[in-house]
């Protein structure tokens, strides 16, 4: 970036150039949008804050001020957005110090956590009761989402020529762009990349489904989709089956609880979620991790004491 003279720029144009010369083109689209929209929240909070001036405390209470209609952890993600292009400007001498050192996180007591997976009796009585109709309909997406974890831009890109029946797997290479106008983009990571095992039950269904279907055309999708449609569809059957109300995406973390607590190892769910590390599996179930390790050590003890 060109350097400018200290002083002659608002920390908000400097943000926003950053962000075009920095992440334009190379970020996904989802993501840059979260960079525009802290940019739009910089615009409002420290509209004439020039960019040297920026110093701990007045770094400190723009969190403070985003943080009183946020919740902590989005928070973290502002402060996160913000913190690149800081060290930036440090680095090109417009601002003396790092002012984002020692920052303190605050925010809004988290809202009541909606359930966000079910157990395995709550999931059957939800599949048990879907209408599987003999075309694809959304039914078939729930249902195959709930046995393979898959991310819902990532189902949606499924082409028939993405199963093979033969070796009972699945190919993930490509997302469906739901969000924008439509067609192919890559996956979120390189690690989403990846083949998934599936059921014969699944190979049996999904081989009649998709019987004379142009190989390479999505089977889930025609015409715009919104994931608030499936979400409302997935509602209704939950409320039917008298089951905790989850999302789409909470049928991906019911599949990941469902393996972690059949005694899967923590690697194998990370690869089959896509997720790049295994910390990012370990973080977003920690709380079933922690539940496995208190029945380990049940465990332990009832052999121990079998000892003599």
């Amino acid at each position: 970036m060109l350097n400018q003279t200290k002083g002659s720029e608002f920390f908000s144009q400097y943000y926003a150039r950053w962000i075009k010369v920095y992440k334009e083109g190379a970020i996904r689209n989802v993501t840059m949008q979260k960079y525009l929209m802290t940019q739009v929240w910089i615009e409002k909070l420290v509209p004439n804050l020039l960019t040297c001036e920026l110093s701990r405390t007045n770094y400190q209470q723009l969190l403070n001020d985003y943080a009183e209609c946020h919740e902590r952890q989005t928070t973290m993600d502002f402060h996160h957005q913000l913190k690149g292009a800081i060290l930036d400007a440090v680095d090109e001498g417009l601002i003396d110090r790092d002012p984002t050192r020692k920052a303190i996180i605050k925010g809004k007591n988290p809202r009541e956590k909606k359930p966000k997976y079910l157990n395995q009796f709550e999931l059957h009585t939800l599949l048990s009761g879907m209408e599987l109709k003999p075309v694809v309909n959304w039914e078939w997406f729930i249902l195959l989402v709930a046995k393979t974890g898959m991310r819902f831009s990532e189902a949606l890109a499924l082409t028939p020529k993405d199963f093979d029946f033969a070796h009972q797997s699945l190919s993930i290479s490509k997302t469906w762009d739901y969000k924008g106008d439509g067609g192919f983009l890559p996956t979120k990571n390189q690690s989403s990349v990846r083949k998934i095992q599936i059921d014969w039950q699944t190979v049996i269904q999904f081989s009649e489904l998709m019987r004379n279907l142009p190989p390479e055309v999505p089977i889930f999708v025609d015409g715009a989709v919104f994931n608030s449609t499936v979400n409302d569809i997935l509602r209704r059957h939950c409320i039917r089956a008298k089951v905790p109300v989850i999302s789409i995406h909470g049928l991906r973390h019911t599949h990941a609880s469902l393996l972690l607590f059949a005694g899967v190892s923590i690697a194998s769910v990370a690869r089959r979620l896509g997720h790049a590390s295994m910390t990012t599996t370990q973080k977003t179930y920690l709380h079933i991790i922690h539940e496995l390790e208190n029945q380990d050590v049940e465990l332990v003890m009832r052999s121990l004491s079998g000892l003599s």
